[in-house]
């Protein structure tokens, strides 16, 4: 005998309520709340008691060495922590066009060169799609199999009798379990389905890439234990209008979270761009005033960022702060200090902060150059062009040492750059040249004093 239920089932944070509401309980959103109907037969007879598996000690545990296998493709290889792991499975996520298919489809012709067979499920595609995108890319990968299909049964069947060494899943939001009764995309079927190719992947150690979409808001479509389930989430993000593609870790068991690797898209696919620092401060003008050169450490690698701050005259009764690719609170902290501890008054006038290229800096090295930045803006007095500003600055307008300071000089030396503004900490055990001026500050004044004198 079966009982007919329905469930009411937030699409933005998973959670589930037995009548319809307008408004989540719990994450807030506003007409989310979507019905589902469950078939639940009635259960009788006693439980099912397991064989019982005895705890080992965690000395006693063989220890299995981590293999890696690359790509063929260095800045991906570089996001997932040195190549792919047996068995392990990321989430590739990004918004409509980023070009996560795209990625995808060179990641299946680097294995396929290097003899690796790999399983292209694709559910949003056609089969002749697919091809058609592979010969505009020129992509040929003999050992790359594709499936149109999006039943999950299907797809379980295929990958446990093809047995290859690398599944693609395009993408899960497609995917479909017929024992729901709910719409391919729903937070149940993302959420059984995510669970069933994780659990398939982890018993063949086969490395699986699930493609999710984003919101417009930005988050991740479906529940948030979707990201809970993968070992990896690969966020492929971009600035409005620009072609850069930035191929972040936000989470990732088996390699450091901070790696970015860096993409231009073109005609011919995902290119990877070589000299990243180059291309993010290719178009300066060295001259102008309110722009700064930093380095940031994006994980392993140093990155020169141009600062920009426009400080102009404010037109409302409250001024506006506004800054992209900097954290809106640091950069209000930094305007207090240049506030209380130079006496540079930013109540009148509207501040607007930029990290351009579409980076989104964290560390807190670069607050320094944000400081020079809005100064340089503010007296309308352009920085040495061939200045490199780094530096945490303190509530009380000290200046604090940086992590790998040499790693960022060396990038900053290799571009070109001459004169470096740094907190004295980091100048000990920095190797003196002819070619480079080094000049230690302890505080804001001195590092703006030095800066415009």
């Amino acid at each position: 005998m079966k009982k007919t239920r329905s469930k009411f089932v937030c699409q933005t944070c998973g959670s589930e309520s037995p009548r319809w509401m307008g408004k989540c309980p719990e994450c807030g959103a506003w007409n989310a709340m979507v019905e589902e109907r469950l078939d639940a037969s009635v259960k009788t007879g006693k439980k099912i008691r397991g064989d019982g598996i005895d705890p080992m000690p965690l000395s006693k545990i063989p220890l299995i060495s981590e293999e890696r296998s690359g790509t063929g493709i260095g800045e991906f290889d570089r996001v997932l922590g040195g190549g792919l792991v047996a068995g392990a499975v990321y989430l590739v996520a990004g918004a409509p066009g980023m070009g996560k298919s795209t990625l995808l489809l060179q990641v299946a012709d680097g294995l396929s060169r290097q003899g690796k067979s790999v399983l292209y499920i694709t559910g949003e595609e056609s089969l002749n799609q697919v091809k058609l995108r592979a010969n505009r890319l020129n992509l040929a990968p003999d050992r790359c199999y594709l499936i149109a299909e999006t039943q999950l049964d299907v797809i379980r069947d295929c990958i446990e009798s093809q047995n290859p060494k690398v599944v693609i899943v395009d993408s899960i939001q497609t995917v479909q379990n017929p024992d729901l009764q709910s719409l391919p995309g729903n937070v149940s079927q993302v959420r059984d389905c995510g669970h069933n190719l994780t659990v398939l992947a982890k018993k063949l150690h086969v490395p699986m890439f699930i493609v999710g979409h984003l919101t417009k808001e930005g988050s991740i479509a479906g529940p948030r234990v979707l990201e809970h389930l993968v070992d990896g989430l690969l966020l492929l993000e971009s600035t409005e209008n620009h072609l850069f593609r930035l191929l972040r870790a936000v989470k990732n068991r088996f390699g450091s979270t901070n790696e970015v690797g860096l993409f231009e898209m073109t005609d011919r696919g995902m290119v990877e761009i070589e000299n990243p620092s180059a291309a993010f401060i290719e178009h300066r003008k060295s001259e102008a005033s309110g722009t700064v050169v930093t380095v940031s450490m994006e994980g392993s690698r140093p990155l020169l960022v141009e600062i920009q701050a426009l400080v102009t005259p404010t037109g409302y009764g409250i001024p506006q702060r506004t800054a992209t690719g900097v954290e809106q609170r640091r950069a209000a902290i930094l305007l207090a200090v240049l506030e209380k501890k130079l006496g540079m008054r930013f109540g009148t006038q509207d501040v607007f902060l930029n990290a351009a290229g579409g980076m989104r800096l964290t560390e807190t090295a670069v607050d320094l150059a944000v400081v020079a930045a809005l100064s340089s803006s503010l007296k309308d007095k352009p920085v040495d062009p061939k200045t490199i500003v780094l530096g945490e600055v303190g509530l009380t307008g000290e200046i604090r040492g940086v992590s790998r300071p040499a790693q960022r000089i060396q990038e900053a030396q290799r571009l070109g750059f001459e004169r470096f503004i740094l907190p004295n900490g980091n100048l000990k055990g920095l190797e003196k040249s002819s070619r480079v001026e080094w000049m230690g500050v302890e505080t804001v004044s001195d590092a703006i004093h030095r800066l415009f004198t």
